[in-house]
């Protein structure tokens, strides 16, 4: 027999330059610091790595920034990106849901800042990063409330013409998240199909690496400890901190097992368009493509993007191929459903 047709193709490797690897280490260090045993946080160990970025009133790349206050009273509000470049430009609106396991993280956060920033040149379109609520001073349902919020806000005309540019198309609107920011993506569209907006339609989601768990220990939960990022004693943690104090612990409550046995039947629901971006190095990797098949069962338009050789959170790093890949990616999922919206407006 043949050496050909003996070899076996090449295993995916987990590929990070070290630059990147020490960021993840030093990262993964902190936040595992912060978390107390008896559930609360350290919120000032986190200042060691909480770098944050003005909003630019001035352009920086081709990119302005500015803030918008929703409510002082819990602290709700969001960045706006504007691209410069394109002045007379129909621009999509995407909102932007911030990773952080509902516990970290927030739009000024150096990270997402920049993340944002390439969203809005590159795709491009008008970007509203949004700042919500954190666990576990706040839990659920603040987080999700104060997201779904933001698009209530943006469908008044008052709010919208003083927020957003002229050009900021709000019938092109897709709701975009990554991790903990994944899940609200989902659940905010979800939400969103059973409520009568005025101007704002929200015309896909954008689902990366969303942040998904349940009861059962799955193979890539186990497979893959010990891979950056993610691991079963952190999700556990952040679960713990996000579900509501007095109702009982259980992961498979339908906000984390979004496809598990206490399932929304979304059938019947016009849930729109589904980008959903999986890691090959993501330890939640399998409740990823549960949440893929569920959609799929449910008679929803779902695409999968798979990068198998990639962590959780690898988006968020410039220097790897894959991330500008994955911009790339998000640029011409939301170019082909905006053409489908442009047709239906016009048939």
């Amino acid at each position: 027999m043949s050496m050909e047709a003996t070899s076996k193709p090449p295993q995916p490797s987990l590929s990070l330059p070290w630059k990147t690897r020490i960021t993840l280490s030093i990262l993964s260090a902190v936040t595992d610091a912060s978390c107390r045993k008896n559930g609360t946080i350290n919120r000032r160990i986190l200042t060691l790595i909480d770098f944050r970025s003005p909003p630019t009133s001035k352009s920086i790349n081709g990119v302005t920034s500015h803030d918008v206050v929703v409510d002082e009273t819990r602290k709700l509000w969001f960045r706006v990106y504007v691209p410069t470049q394109h002045e007379g430009d129909d621009l999509p609106v995407i909102v932007f849901f911030h990773g952080g396991g509902f516990v970290f993280l927030s739009p000024d956060a150096f990270t997402y800042d920049a993340v944002c920033r390439r969203f809005a040149r590159k795709v491009p379109a008008v970007v509203v990063s949004v700042n919500y609520r954190l666990a576990p001073e706040h839990r659920y349902p603040a987080q999700h409330d104060d997201c779904f919020d933001v698009l209530k806000f943006l469908d008044d005309e008052e709010n919208r013409s003083k927020s957003l540019p002229e050009k900021a198309n709000l019938l092109r609107c897709f709701l975009a998240g990554e991790s903990a920011g994944g899940n609200l993506a989902h659940h905010v569209a979800q939400r969103a199909c059973e409520f009568n907006f005025q101007q704002l339609k929200v015309a896909g989601v954008v689902a990366i690496q969303p942040f998904f768990g349940g009861e059962e220990r799955t193979d890539s939960e186990t497979r893959l400890a010990g891979t950056p990022v993610v691991s079963v004693k952190r999700t556990d943690w952040m679960w713990k901190a996000f579900l509501p104090e007095g109702e009982g612990f259980n992961r498979d409550h339908p906000i984390i097992n979004v496809s598990g046995p206490q399932a929304v039947d979304i059938s019947e629901v016009k849930l729109p368009p589904v980008m959903l971006v999986v890691g090959g190095f993501d330890a939640l990797n399998d409740w990823q493509k549960r949440y893929y098949e569920w959609l799929k069962k449910s008679g929803k338009e779902v695409y999968l993007f798979e990068y198998p050789n990639m962590c959780h959170a690898f988006y968020i790093f410039p220097e790897l191929p894959e991330s500008g890949q994955l911009i790339a990616e998000v640029k011409d999922f939301i170019e082909k459903i905006s053409s489908n919206v442009a047709t239906k407006f016009t048939n």
